[in-house]
């Protein structure tokens, strides 16, 4: 069963446990802080519990002892786990009041927990936004109020050969047309069996076509309102299939193909993320050492491209709020945001630790962190998860021939807004 069916149960068990417990209207009661408060001045002190998922949660022991080094009466107890285990968990120990003090946050899932009432909201004058990307920041904003702050980000962009574009005669990409272009060489010229890959459909496709909507114009929602049937949203819809038509993207993915034919030079692009840096080094090696290249998302009216990541909040039942909310504020510090790139490459999602180091002379990440400065995220909604679904199944019925891009956007519209956003 698809996370997004057990979502609707999910949400109405934290509703009705948090209504239980005595929240008012503002989420606070039962002895909470004030939503928003600030905290104290001072060191942190006492005991809080930390949960983290991945790379970042196995590491983050690490960062607890700077923090604690610095704050030798506080004390940081760090549980990490799989991410696949990480959205239940969450679910069941909020639904039981029996949350951690601070967690590891899927950036996409803000709104489903937030509107259930179990985040503090950010105090005031802690947090500087201005210092974090603005794609990323918005992430955590719900309702128009911060309920966590970034920790890491990742975007998407486009992973090409070198060597085959140079055979091709064909420059980095810029905007549209030039990347059908591009990819129309990649294969009749460069010897690439596939100008570019990209989702054909399944799940997470919407993460590589929406930077493909957002560039036409196209948004989810505005004004409170889906905008997913918009002349926008189909012609990104039409654009994003004609690779396919064209026999520039393969209609079937097999695992791993997009990797090894990259390396072969099967595959002459594909759309991706930081992580991709080092697979490919690690599987491609000396072989493609060189070879490769990244470019930045193609513009239409704009530029833009997925920003991803991970949020960290504090929730509301915490026992331990000045220290909690003291270990995020140290968390997101450059240094701490440096020190948790050094140990699993993870980017930071403060500006400032963009500028020195390996993050600003690696021609590679810097172009990482410029297209963060064009880089959206779904809205926050309690239903996002059955949203994406949708978005989903439209576009691979487009891929597929089993609809028009008119018919797909129409579909897409009356659905969602069926479902709602959960407010």
């Amino acid at each position: 069963m698809k996370r997004w069916r057990s979502t609707i149960a999910v949400v109405a068990v934290l509703a009705v446990a948090l209504t239980g417990c005595g929240r008012d209207e503002n989420g606070s009661g039962g002895g909470d802080q004030p939503a928003g408060e600030e905290i104290s001045q001072g060191k942190a002190t006492g005991e809080i519990t930390v949960w983290a998922m991945g790379a970042e949660g196995e590491k983050l022991n690490a960062l607890a002892d700077d923090f604690t080094k610095e704050n030798p009466e506080a004390k940081v107890k760090v549980t990490s786990f799989p991410f696949d285990a990480a959205h239940d968990k969450i679910a069941t120990s909020i639904a039981g009041r029996q949350t951690p003090d601070v967690s590891m946050m899927g950036s996409t899932w803000m709104g489903e927990f937030a509107k259930a009432g179990a985040f503090d909201p950010v105090p005031t004058g802690l947090f500087d936004k201005s210092t974090f990307f603005e794609g990323a920041w918005n992430t955590a904003v719900v309702d128009d109020t911060a309920y966590g702050v970034p920790w890491y980000v990742e975007t998407r962009l486009i992973f090409h050969r070198k060597d085959v574009a140079a055979t091709a005669g064909v420059q980095k990409p810029t905007n549209w047309q030039e990347l059908t272009e591009f990819a129309t060489a990649m294969k009749d010229k460069g010897g690439a069996k596939w100008g570019i890959t990209l989702q054909p459909g399944g799940p997470g496709t919407w993460q590589s076509f929406m930077p493909f909507a957002w560039q036409a114009g196209a948004d989810i929602m505005r004004d409170d309102e889906f905008t997913l049937d918009t002349p926008e949203m189909r012609k990104a819809l039409e654009y994003y299939a004609s690779f396919f038509k064209q026999g520039l993207s393969p209609a079937q993915v097999a695992p791993g193909f997009q990797e090894s034919g990259f390396i072969r030079g099967e595959v002459g692009a594909f759309v991706s993320g930081p992580w991709h840096m080092g697979i490919l080094r690690e599987q491609g090696g000396a072989a493609i050492e060189g070879k490769w290249d990244v470019a930045q998302m193609p513009k239409e009216q704009a530029g833009t491209s997925f920003i991803g990541g991970s949020d960290l909040v504090v929730y509301k039942d915490t026992k331990n709020r000045d220290t909690a909310w003291k270990f995020v504020q140290f968390l997101t510090t450059p240094a701490a945001q440096q020190k948790l790139y050094d140990l699993v490459g993870s980017l930071p999602a403060v500006t400032e630790t963009w500028q020195s180091g390996k993050l600003a002379s690696d021609p590679l990440l810097a172009a990482f962190g410029e297209q963060l400065k064009d880089a959206k995220s779904p809205p926050a909604m309690a239903t996002w998860e059955q949203i994406a679904d949708i978005i989903d199944g439209a576009i691979e019925k487009v891929v597929r021939g089993v609809a028009d891009p008119a018919t797909a956007a129409k579909e897409m519209q009356s659905k969602a807004t069926s479902i709602g956003t959960g407010n």
